[in-house]
């Protein structure tokens, strides 16, 4: 008889998980999905594309109905888990239905900081975490107008992005000296700056927020040196944090997110956490692919292999941010380490490789991002470069023919 199993959150990293058990497990268990939002899961990478008017939002779901009726699982959409019963192994849904388990797996996602400063509660300020919150930037951008988008890391750069590609005039605004600091070093978050300058938004950096103006809406973004930046829509995309409320209501361990050992469970042996929400090795991982490794590993421990463990990833960004390339992994300040550059700033490319003992451990790429999957590669498997140290900065067709 099939062991019920209950994975509460519907988004990339219980996708994911439901995928690799299809091919390990597949009527080991009767699983059954429940997700808050009322849409099917859905790909929130690239919500900043629907944003900018480049996909449509039905194009971002991840897997049609059929695909999960195929699987034998069972989809509960649109309604919130409240509570977890742990002596009776239920959960109970906000509407009062309860689900009984025999494993439960908690891949809640985070939720969106918003600054603890005046006006943020204001209408007109928004978070950018959602497909909600992305139809009513859409919703605000037809109406067109000015748009303050304060976070100069991933989120809020591709906010400010599809608002400007929406029509609105944009003003980014960061606290730190650089953008995407804790991906970029200083020359490529400068080739950065420039790229989405020349796309029309305005940044603002060093710029530390004191409140959002208004009084009944949003008018504005005052800064703390005194200067107002007008707006009609406000978005705060400065992070996130793990969606840990459940896990902490029933009792698990928490920390920043909700602690995990390297076969995924928490601190209840029959309760699981992966993805955003989870805490593994001391690392809340806010990545896709992290997610996806979990994932990877917690399908085959509920397929019965004890020794799958999951040990740490490299985090790695590889996109396209105001459509320029932009690639980071490992260690890309290289302090105490050899680094080696490569900066085309007529073309608007740089490279960045960092190597410690014949093995890269980090690397930047700015405008040429071909090479991003097979440099991660190399980080991730602690390969040994030496016979291709000379020829790395240019790439793997030539590295590899040396």
């Amino acid at each position: 008889m099939s062991e019920p199993l209950v994975i509460v959150g519907k988004g990339m990293a219980a996708t994911r998980l439901v995928d690799e058990l299809s091919t390990r497990a597949l009527g080991r268990h009767a699983i059954i999905v429940i997700g808050a939002e009322p849409r099917p899961a859905y790909n929130r990478v690239l919500l900043s594309s629907v944003l900018a008017g480049e996909v449509d939002p039905a194009d971002i779901e991840l897997k049609p109905a059929a695909w999960w009726r195929a699987r034998g699982v069972t989809t509960l959409y649109g309604g919130a888990v409240a509570s977890i019963d742990r002596a009776a192994k239920s959960v109970t849904l906000e509407s009062g239905l309860r689900v009984a388990y025999s494993k439960l797996v908690l891949a809640t996602g985070s939720h969106p900081i918003r600054l603890p400063t005046p006006g943020m509660t204001l209408p007109g300020v928004l978070t950018f975490r959602d497909l909600r919150d992305t139809d009513a930037m859409l919703a605000a951008a037809r109406r067109g107008g000015r748009a303050v988008v304060i976070g100069g890391g991933l989120l809020g750069i591709e906010a400010a992005h599809g608002l400007a590609r929406a029509g609105m005039r944009v003003t980014l605004v960061h606290l730190m000296d650089r953008l995407m600091e804790r991906q970029l070093d200083a020359r490529a978050a400068d080739l950065l700056k420039r790229a989405i300058e020349a796309k029309g938004v305005t940044v603002l950096l060093g710029a530390d927020t004191a409140r959002v103006t208004g009084d009944t809406v949003a008018t504005g973004l005052e800064l703390k040196d005194g200067r107002v930046v007008p707006a009609d829509l406000v978005v705060c995309a400065v992070g996130i944090r793990a969606n840990a409320d459940l896990a902490r209501a029933s009792g698990l361990a928490i920390n920043r997110g909700v602690i995990v050992d390297a076969g995924m469970a928490t601190s209840d042996q029959d309760i699981f956490a992966l993805g955003e929400c989870a805490e593994a090795g001391g690392v809340v991982y806010g990545l896709v692919e992290p997610a996806y490794e979990q994932a990877r590993v917690l399908a085959r421990r509920l397929a019965g292999d004890t020794r799958a463990a999951y040990a740490g990833s490299t985090p790695a960004t590889n996109l396209k941010v105001s459509g320029v390339g932009v690639f980071s992994a490992g260690d890309f300040v290289g302090e105490g380490k050899e680094t080696v550059q490569l900066d085309d700033a007529a073309d608007g490319l740089y490279k960045k490789l960092v190597i410690d003992n014949a093995r890269l451990v980090g690397a930047i790429l700015i405008g040429d991002t071909r090479d991003a999957l097979w440099y991660q590669e190399l980080i991730r498997d602690n390969i040994d470069i030496s016979a291709m140290r000379d020829d790395l900065i240019f790439g793997r067709a030539l590295a590899m023919a040396a």
